[in-house]
């Protein structure tokens, strides 16, 4: 624990430790405290409620996943997250209605016999 450290951006605690560095060679702290892992000063942007908006309408749109990133410019693995929890949130009930019982008819011509 060092005072160079920076305080945890989840609970503000200053006892922090070196925990390693990410893909770019960033420096990784952890949290002693709350146990958070993070990076002093990200690259990574915040999603606005714009950009996740238009990402909901461009899922109802049956727009590909792929392409959803590449529009809004949006990583992949936050894509992926973004989706996965909003399929969890989903309210999903089957309404299945019974048919009436009726006949049933089966037709067929002579060329189902032929191989």
């Amino acid at each position: 624990m060092s005072a160079m450290n920076p305080p945890c951006p989840s609970c503000c605690a200053q006892h922090t430790v070196k925990n390693g560095r990410i893909h770019n060679k960033k420096r990784k702290y952890k949290c002693q405290v709350c146990g958070r892992q993070f990076v002093e000063s990200p690259s990574k942007k915040v999603i606005s409620q714009e950009i996740k908006a238009l990402i909901d309408k461009l899922l109802l749109e049956r727009v590909s996943l792929a392409g959803i990133a590449r529009a809004t410019g949006v990583s992949k693995k936050w894509r992926q997250d973004y989706v996965n929890a909003k399929y969890r949130e989903t309210y999903r009930q089957v309404n299945v209605k019974e048919k009436p019982k009726g006949k049933l008819t089966i037709e067929c011509d002579e060329a189902w016999r032929r191989a």
